[in-house]
């Protein structure tokens, strides 16, 4: 039997998650371990991405079961919100990764995710550059398929993946969309988004749970639509100094 378009995009986005789970475990597992270290030593989870990607960095804070301890680096002019071909352009221009990490306190110890799908942007590329000069374990989600298939745009001709202490694959097609319909100039349906945020939260549970072997409870969130309020506002009130975005 046939399957129509969704049936498709489902069995594909399924594919890619089972060879997230069955390729991508040891560096999961590793990025894991390097969060359960931090959290025992009271260190911090920060997260960037730029255009889609910057989905990733949002999926780290304030969600329910999500760590206080996690922090999204956020910059309006790079996300889509405002002028969508400009943010598409700012993203590839050097130098401007430089003025990032200046509101936030990162210190040696603590973990920056930097996700980014294609790999060979600028912006994304020097600031794991930044994260790793300051101590911090860079943690890179990409998609190397794409990422193989096109130069950098950074002048060192390195990609993002070429930076990081450790690289998690998303395992997606090039060019992220992953379905053929007849009649398109490019495939439908891109996947990078689900197979990002399952590897966000796999390595955010995992490092919960090596933690509290370690006799250290994390402070969560909790949904604020049960229960949570009371409980959200006294940590987003704890850590005031530290989040930029309340």
């Amino acid at each position: 039997m046939m399957m129509n378009a969704y049936e498709k995009y489902y069995a594909a986005a399924c594919e890619q998650l089972e060879r997230v789970f069955t390729t991508q475990r040891p560096a999961i597992e590793r990025a894991a371990a390097s969060l359960g270290q931090a959290l025992v030593n009271d260190r911090w989870l920060y997260a960037f991405g730029t255009g889609h990607s910057h989905l990733l960095a949002e999926e780290v804070f304030y969600r329910a079961g999500g760590l206080a301890h996690a922090v999204p680096i956020l910059d309006d002019l790079l996300m889509l919100h405002k002028k969508a071909i400009d943010a598409t352009y700012l993203e590839r221009r050097e130098g401007y990764a430089a003025r990032l990490l200046e509101p936030y306190p990162v210190s040696k110890g603590d973990l920056l995710i930097v996700a980014s799908n294609s790999g060979r942007n600028a912006v994304p590329i020097e600031l794991a550059i930044l994260g790793r000069e300051r101590g911090l374990t860079v943690i890179v989600i990409t998609n190397l398929a794409h990422t193989r298939a096109w130069p950098s745009r950074h002048s060192s001709g390195k990609r993002l993946a070429e930076i990081g202490d450790l690289v998690i694959d998303n395992c997606g097609v090039h060019g992220d969309a992953c379905i053929e319909l007849s009649g398109l100039p490019a495939a439908v349906g891109p996947t990078s988004s689900i197979t990002g945020a399952f590897i966000v939260n796999a390595i955010i549970v995992q490092g919960i749970e090596n933690a509290l072997s370690r006799g250290i409870v994390p402070e969560i969130y909790i949904s604020s639509n049960t229960n949570g309020d009371d409980h959200n506002d006294k940590l987003l009130q704890k850590y005031r100094s530290r989040i930029r975005h309340l």
